[in-house]
């Protein structure tokens, strides 16, 4: 467990789906959390505080298990990824208290896109007409599920925009990281610096989590914590290409549990929408593939 391991697209496979799950899952909670499924609502900067805390406590636990060898860590791009990893994340527990789980989800898909156009300055990439193209067929599925009509405007899916360009910010950091510190370092030392940051931020909206509700935060860093091991496993296994799209049935999990739970059904805006980001995802997928392997 997060070390090198060897060339098994079939375990990447079901691990990068069982991450899904656990993904979508957190956006459940979150929901649960932020309306009054469980009692009076809960700021979105207190959910996210649950999901640090709790994850931590498990990643901890797997340290003490495990007992890798940990490194000097650069702070620099630690502080950097995990700023905006909670930023992102409080603001996507945010949007789902008012707008589709599926909808927020299929948005938060634009993150590749935002990294893609962010490491043109910061990592001197080149974009080609492919990764545009990419890039503006998903922007346009964003534009459909943010129904920009007078009548059916949704101004809490620009949470979620607002969501997936930052968390492509937190991308660029991933990207300058990773191969020089381990996977479960840089967990660690994320999910340490995300409670920091949660701790101090939550102390304006504290307020006493009934018991449901400490159920559901210890449920969402639980399953985040799951997610992130699932997620590093499926990616030593096999190639960035082959997992990418699977990791797009977080969008159906979502739309399961938003129905099974909340009873809410996808219109055909939604459906729309969720298909044109993930056409631009895919082709973006397709593009990096064809890449690597010229």
């Amino acid at each position: 467990m997060f070390s090198p391991q060897a060339h098994n697209p079939a375990l990447a496979a079901v691990l990068i789906f069982c991450a899904s799950a656990f993904i979508a899952g957190t956006t459940l909670l979150a929901k649960a959390l932020g309306t009054e499924t469980l009692g009076p609502p809960l700021h979105p900067m207190q959910i996210s505080h649950g999901r640090f805390l709790f994850a931590f406590v498990v990643i901890v636990a797997a340290v003490g298990v495990l007992r890798p060898q940990l490194r000097h860590p650069h702070w620099g791009l630690h502080i950097g990824r995990t700023s905006f990893g909670w930023t992102g994340i409080t603001l996507m527990f945010a949007s789902v208290a008012y707008i589709p789980i599926a909808d927020a989800t299929a948005i938060s898909f634009l993150n590749p896109v935002f990294a893609m156009v962010l490491a043109i300055p910061l990592l001197k990439e080149t974009v080609g007409p492919w990764r545009w193209l990419a890039a503006a067929v998903a922007l346009t599925g964003a534009i459909i599920l943010l129904r920009p009509t007078p009548d059916s405007f949704q101004p809490a899916a620009l949470l979620a925009l607002a969501a997936a360009a930052v968390i492509g910010m937190e991308l660029i950091f991933i990207k300058k990281l990773s191969g020089r510190e381990s996977p479960i370092q840089i967990l660690l030392i994320n999910n340490a610096m995300g409670l920091t940051i949660a701790s101090i931020a939550v102390a304006t909206v504290w307020q006493p989590p009934s018991p449901p509700q400490w159920a559901a935060l210890a449920g969402i860093g639980f399953l985040m914590a799951c997610a992130q091991a699932c997620f590093v496993n499926g990616m030593a296994r096999a190639d960035a290409s082959f997992v990418a799209p699977i990791s797009y049935a977080t969008l159906i999990f979502a739309a399961l549990y938003d129905y099974a739970v909340f009873r809410v059904v996808p219109d055909w805006v939604s459906l729309l929408g969720s298909g044109v980001i993930l056409t631009g995802a895919l082709i973006l997928v397709w593009r990096e593939a064809r890449a690597r392997r010229r």
